[in-house]
């Protein structure tokens, strides 16, 4: 007999060789028929793999993350059966399960395929998944799995086969195809009873511009027809928010090709929204006791090799800039960090001075692939709220989190309130990811789990998420449409300031290393104008808001009024601007609302008669003829309500 041990800590007693599927009946046939995943002892595994020893179990269902993993990974199988039998020569290399469905690299060779062709694959994927063919695993000789796709011609396969240790390789069977596949998959292909193929892009083999392009298909699958076209309507409405449609509609930034991909300009209503994001946050910084520091865009080879930052984003990042002087070299600034340490070494620090907390809304370059960009969202030129945190170690647990205090007043203050906070923690299988020592990792791992549990915070603790120089704390938000994006992290650092020598004197008035925190509540300007651009549909938060308010005249007899409400509600402290143009008023409201603009300022001839204004509110609502004193209140009880003052 063996003990299973499931997540809720029961421990049942079963027979060696029983299987999850056997263990998810023994709970009830019900939940049996629900699940179609497994994991045991933190591996994946099939439901009817046996199991011959005591461990762990964890039954996933469709609506566990990992139950929708082996789903769409098990219909990547399926799409590349599809592909064959309709495309035959082509050759397969990888089909991965991503956060929203799955894709497939395929080299199609003299053939090529277009969104025309969806309707016929999905006709074909789902008379594969009728065929209720089951998903078996068998292990494969080095030997065996490469003769197979050398007979092939599949010389992406047997590269990856290379790869691999003899007696670590397997293959997926079901219906006439076989893969070569880890596992983790669903009982059969029956429980798919949904598809949809989305698009198709040019992806490099292995991610390497060197490389073949492939072409990518992408696709997601459901178990019912309704979540598919539930899942269908969440995408239309994702594109009426695109952040790069409306920020072209809404005037707040652009590309050039002549500028270069990945490096956004920001036009005049983009800065001055992202002017009061900075001044907003650096008011708060000021209470909290930052100091504003500003670090150049480059820094010499040497800073980046000392931080560890040349050995992880090196190679794969901009290359090193060359002066006249021979040997010399800088590197276009990819994190602020370094240069943060050098300021705190300017100078030695007592206990009594600590902690020291230096902000910098700093330009960092990372290189990203062309293919990989996107929007504001993935750049290669962007501005972070960075700030480091140096502290002693009795000062960690109040300081963390006083920045979480931090992060959740910049969340109230834009709407975002739906959000679960991911501890994100080392790898355990893969050590050599890190730097630092594990004492050191482990006691900012502890800090991290402390500081979430004692402000109350819904979190999970996720391995292998973490910094290569520390843990981190991302908070994981829910926008308007259900979409979870990671914004906001706090990091402790115990690397760093080993790495730099960093020093503070205690009072036994020896020489002591400080804690360093790395936090930035909006991430990134960049893709925090995003997110936040998607979230509200471009309906800002009033404080925040490009214009506050348009007046507009019902005709040019107005004109003179118009300017002196412009000029009074600019006194009121009120952004507005005036549309005096030779156009219908009925125009101009619906290019106003267009403009998302909260406020319509209606000016003819009873407002003027009478001195006040008529208003009309974004989306409809009327408040009818108004004093500005009184539009004024209303203006500023609707900002109180979202923006508040931080303690």
């Amino acid at each position: 007999m063996i003990d299973i041990t499931l997540p809720d800590g029961t421990v049942k007693s079963f027979e060696e060789g029983v299987t999850p599927m056997d263990v998810a009946k023994s709970i009830s046939e019900g939940f049996a028929r629900n699940v179609i995943s497994a994991n045991f002892n933190n591996e994946t595994i099939e439901v009817s793999t046996p199991i011959t020893t005591n461990g762990s179990l964890i039954l996933y269902t469709w609506n566990d993350k990992d139950g929708k993993k082996a789903f769409w990974h098990s219909s990547s199988h399926v799409l590349a059966q599809a592909l064959e039998e309709l495309y035959p020569g082509v050759k397969l290399s990888i089909g991965p399960a991503i956060e929203n469905g799955f894709y497939y690299d395929v080299d199609f060779g003299d053939q090529s395929i277009s969104d025309k062709d969806f309707k016929a694959i999905e006709t074909k994927m789902l008379e594969i998944a009728r065929g209720k063919h089951d998903f078996k695993m068998r292990s494969v000789s080095k030997e065996d799995a490469l003769a197979m796709y050398q007979s092939q011609g599949n010389e992406y396969k047997v590269e990856l086969i290379e790869n691999l240790e003899d007696g670590t390789i397997t293959f997926c069977d079901h219906s006439t195809f076989t893969d070569l596949c880890r596992g983790g998959h669903i009982p059969n292909t029956g429980i798919i009873k949904a598809v949809k193929l989305l698009s198709v892009a040019g992806a490099y083999w292995r991610g390497d511009e060197k490389n073949k392009q492939l072409t990518r298909v992408y696709g997601i699958s459901f178990p019912k027809q309704k979540e598919l076209t539930e899942y269908l309507h969440l995408l239309e409405e994702a594109k009426k928010r695109d952040h790069r449609k409306l920020g072209k509609e809404l005037e707040l930034f652009t590309f050039s090709q002549k500028v270069g991909q990945g490096l956004p300009l920001w036009l005049p209503k983009g800065a001055a929204l992202r002017e009061r994001l900075e001044n907003f946050l650096k008011k708060a910084q000021k209470k909290a006791g930052y100091e504003m520091v500003v670090t150049p865009h480059i820094g010499q080879k040497e800073l980046y090799v000392t931080s560890g930052h040349y050995a992880k984003y090196g190679e794969d990042s901009f290359q090193p800039i060359h002066t006249p002087h021979e040997g010399e070299e800088f590197l276009l600034k990819p994190m602020n960090c370094p240069h943060h340490c050098e300021i705190y070494n300017t100078r030695p620090f007592s206990y009594k001075e600590l902690p020291k907390r230096y902000a910098e809304f700093g330009t960092v370059y990372r290189y990203e692939q062309s293919g990989e960009l996107h929007g504001l969202t993935r750049v290669r030129g962007f501005t972070q709220d960075d700030a480091h945190i140096f502290c002693t170690p009795d000062q960690l647990d109040a300081e963390f989190k006083e920045v979480i205090d931090l992060v959740l007043y910049v969340f109230g203050s834009l709407g975002f309130e739906n959000f679960t906070a991911q501890v994100s923690v080392r790898d355990p299988e893969n050590p050599e990811k890190y730097i630092g020592s594990v004492e050191n990792w482990e006691k900012a791992e502890q800090a991290i789990i402390n500081a979430a549990k004692d402000k109350g915070l819904n979190y999970v603790i996720e391995e292998g998420e973490a910094a290569f120089y520390g843990p981190k704390l991302d908070f994981m938000v829910k926008d308007a449409l259900g979409r979870q994006w990671q914004l906001g992290t706090i990091q402790v650092d115990y690397n760093l300031p080993e790495r730099f020598d960093l020093t503070y004197k205690g009072s036994d008035n020896e020489l002591h290393r400080p804690v360093m925190i790395h936090r930035a509540p909006f991430g990134s300007m960049e893709r925090f104008v995003a997110i936040l651009l998607e979230h509200t549909g471009g309906n800002f938060p009033l404080w925040l808001v490009p214009e506050q308010a348009i007046v507009l005249c019902i005709s040019e007899k107005y004109e003179k009024y118009a300017e002196k409400v412009l000029n009074l509600l600019e006194n009121h402290e009120i952004r507005a601007l005036i549309d005096n143009r030779n156009e219908t008023i009925g125009k101009k409201i619906r290019e106003a609302e267009m403009q998302k603009i909260p406020y319509m300022v209606i000016i003819g001839e009873n407002e003027e008669a009478e001195g006040k204004i008529s208003v009309r509110q974004h989306g409809g609502q009327d408040l009818g003829l108004i004093s500005i004193d009184e539009f004024s209140n209303i203006v500023d009880e609707e900002i109180k309500k979202t923006l508040k003052t931080f303690k």
